[in-house]
């Protein structure tokens, strides 16, 4: 064998090593001499789940490219033509949930902790960050979804918290961003799992783009083509600033041709969801979720579409235990900042780790597909006294004083303090 082909091969070697990354990263040089980031998901096999090497991998090059004066705007997207991110990977989190586990369990601190610390990072990146939102977006990459500052759907997209299923909650700053879509249809959305658009991701505040599956490098193009030397660096942590980045990338996105998505549902039946999440409480909304004939009360369209029937169906379905939380967590949340809420978070996802539900529902989902979990409570149960108690616990801190993993986030040290000082 000859020094070439060692050399051939060896190049070879690096390429194939740096394709099989689970995270992939490169830059694209603009029109005058900046660099656009790009970061790629790129297990498309598993539908680019989520786990702690990947969300080790953005956190570090996100903190690179924030020092690097060249790097004005980055660019997230999903490898394969499937999805952008269907979730968190899971199964190692549940090989992790024995009934001989420490609680805290040490894996689940590992897995959530990482995953929330990135989308707080994302949060408060001072850079354009611009989601290619194509294909299924749920769970953990609806936490990314959520982190960025410039969101492109398109008509294959298709998005959802679908924990109910699983037993564990709309987590992935799930809270957070469900509190913040109109009419109480965030609450819907985590109480039965239903699967959404392009369309209804526009309405629910989590994209700003609509544009066609094919448009990618059209995307690019006018990234590239944009005028990066007017951006005023004095003014970063002013994103509305005129000539801001921010600005810059909203200005080259608006101008791109607005596609034709699917009708959102969200829009077609908010006043039924409406009436549906304010007749009371869960026990109120459960009694009409499990009634056809009250559904039908409410709107007959709505009791009659299969979109409305199989989200009723999921929650029908569903873990009790996870509508308590969600429906609990709704309300918890509303006047808290982001880290307060992945604080927050932390505490239910290390209890659901040690609590039978969510083990039980990867399980019957995942591991053996039978599609049959066995619950530990009914509804009914979670509403009672005992099981209230239980349900509160689950937002108590587990760790020891001074070691929760998120601690500093609720002092002085809070980015949300800094910023407003």
């Amino acid at each position: 064998m000859t020094a070439a082909t060692n050399d051939t091969n060896s190049q070879t070697s690096v390429h194939n090593a740096a394709q099989e990354a689970s995270v992939l990263f490169n830059t694209e040089p603009t029109d005058c001499g900046h660099l656009i980031g790009v970061m790629t998901l790129n297990t498309p096999k598993s539908l680019n789940a989520l786990s702690v090497d990947m969300c080790q991998l953005l956190s570090a090059q996100l903190e690179q490219w924030q020092d690097d004066n060249q790097v004005v705007a980055l660019v997230l997207k999903g490898a394969g033509d499937k999805a952008f991110c269907a979730g968190g990977d899971i199964r190692k989190l549940y090989d992790s949930m024995s009934t001989s586990a420490p609680m805290p369990n040490p894996y689940a601190t590992e897995f959530f902790s990482h995953e929330y610390r990135l989308y707080r990072q994302m949060h408060f990146y001072p850079k354009p960050l611009i989601l290619w939102g194509d294909g299924i977006i749920m769970g953990g990459g609806m936490g990314l979804m959520a982190g960025c500052s410039h969101r492109l759907v398109t008509e294959r997209t298709r998005f959802a918290m679908p924990e109910v299923t699983i037993g564990l909650f709309p987590d992935a700053s799930g809270s957070w961003f469900l509190q913040r879509m109109p009419a109480k249809t965030g609450l819907f959305l985590g109480l039965t799992g239903a699967m959404c658009n392009g369309n209804d991701a526009l309405l629910a505040n989590l994209a700003e783009y609509a544009v066609a599956s094919t448009d990618y490098d059209t995307v690019m193009q006018r990234l590239r083509q944009s005028n990066w030397q007017a951006v005023d660096n004095t003014s970063s942590s002013n994103k509305c600033h005129d000539n801001s980045a921010h600005s810059i990338v909203s200005r080259a996105l608006a101008v791109l041709p607005v596609a034709v998505l699917p009708d959102s549902k969200l829009a077609t039946y908010w006043h039924p969801i409406q009436q549906l999440m304010n007749s009371g409480g869960l026990a109120d909304i459960d009694e009409l979720l499990q009634s056809d004939e009250a559904l039908a009360q409410i709107s007959k369209d709505f009791s009659e579409d299969s979109w409305t029937q199989r989200a009723v169906a999921t929650y029908r379905h569903g873990c009790p235990v996870t509508a308590a939380l969600t429906y609990a967590l709704y309300y918890k949340v509303a006047d808290l900042s982001i880290e307060q809420v992945l604080y927050l978070e932390t505490n239910v996802a290390v209890h659901c780790a040690a609590n039978p539900d969510f083990k039980e529902g990867v399980r019957a989902l995942l591991i053996d597909k039978d599609r049959s979990p066995q619950w530990s409570r009914s509804l009914v149960d979670c509403l009672s006294v005992e099981g209230q108690a239980y349900i509160d616990q689950h937002f108590v801190n587990p760790y020891p004083k001074g070691e929760h993993p998120l601690g500093d986030w609720l002092g002085k040290d809070a980015l949300g303090s800094q910023y407003v000082r």
